[in-house]
């Protein structure tokens, strides 16, 4: 895939999603697909294909809620601990391909650096604890944090208070379409996405935006100033 049409020397500030961006969503896939509902058949002492269906008809109801992402909501719901059940398949949690050596690039270029994701607290720290991706970031911003999902422009605002931008020269890569399509309604200028976000997956076929697969294709520049 050739490298993005990206113009760095206007670029200050990379805003970057975590699960199917910087992180493989396999992890996310397999925990909502298959390993919980396997714990809640045998919890609630249903059949798997029941499990199931009753999973992805209450997932179905909150897609597009910041409630979609709670670990809490979903705990208390399904009456399991859901940030246990996400340790048990922690050894899937990883980066995708070439995404440290892009963090490390970004760090000598010199660009302010925000992690923006729709993960839960919980289930952000489980994922820094395992990769320590928090040390290349100059913030880490979780929109359970504002009380809206990033889908809402209620998040944008609520991140240009708290981390001020310009939309202008402001970066954000994300594997959401719904997400993107929310930063393109708030102005953000420079808006790329992710062809294949889970690994074990085929790759999209993405029209609407600039897309990647490897972030060996996407290679920030310092400013002409040394910014």
């Amino acid at each position: 895939m050739t490298e993005p049409n990206l113009d760095w020397h206007s670029i200050n500030t990379v805003l970057l999603d975590m699960d199917g961006t910087l992180l493989d969503l396999h992890f996310d896939n397999y925990f909502w697909l298959t390993h919980l509902p396997l714990r809640y058949a045998q919890a609630q002492k249903l059949s798997l294909p029941e499990a199931h269906t009753t999973i992805n008809q209450l997932i179905t109801d909150q897609e597009g809620s910041l409630n979609w992402y709670c670990v809490d909501y979903w705990s208390e719901t399904l009456g399991l601990d859901i940030g246990q059940l996400k340790e048990e398949v922690q050894h899937l949690i990883a980066f995708r391909p070439y995404v440290e050596h892009f963090l490390q690039t970004l760090q000598e270029t010199h660009h302010r650096v925000v992690l923006v994701t729709n993960a839960h607290r919980k289930s952000l720290n489980l994922k820094l604890r395992i990769t320590q991706l928090d040390r290349y970031f100059d913030a880490l911003i979780s929109s359970h944090d504002y009380g809206y999902p990033k889908e809402a422009q209620a998040f944008w605002h609520r991140l240009q208070e708290e981390e001020p931008f310009d939309p202008d020269s402001t970066l954000l890569i994300d594997d959401s379409l719904a997400v993107l399509a929310s930063a393109r309604e708030y102005g953000i200028k420079n808006l790329l996405s992710i062809v294949q976000p889970d690994s074990q997956k085929p790759e999209r076929a993405i029209s609407e935006y600039e897309a990647v697969n490897s972030f060996s294709s996407v290679k920030p520049t310092r400013k002409p100033n040394g910014f």
